[in-house]
């Protein structure tokens, strides 16, 4: 696991063993998505890649919408500790 990786966990993590809430899951799909745009910097044809990043985005979508309606300060704290705009 990458300290990236480890560090979004850390930081996003409801509790101490928390490694697979909504929270996480946002959190690493943004860090993918991220890093996936800056692939397509270099790569302007990969066509497979941006499938998947297109899938992630929407999977990101969903998952914030979820979210948004279970917990709703949870949300505004992720949204603001990961610079997202919604």
């Amino acid at each position: 696991m990458t300290q990236k990786k480890k560090d979004t966990i850390k930081s996003l993590a409801i509790h101490e063993k928390d490694v697979g809430s909504t929270e996480i899951q946002i959190g690493l799909l943004t860090d993918k998505i991220s890093k996936l745009a800056d692939h397509f910097k270099t790569a302007k044809k990969d066509k497979h890649s941006s499938v998947g990043l297109a899938k992630s985005v929407n999977k990101r979508k969903k998952l914030l919408n979820y979210l948004k309606k279970k917990n709703v300060s949870s949300y505004q704290k992720v949204i603001k500790q990961l610079n997202l705009r919604k």
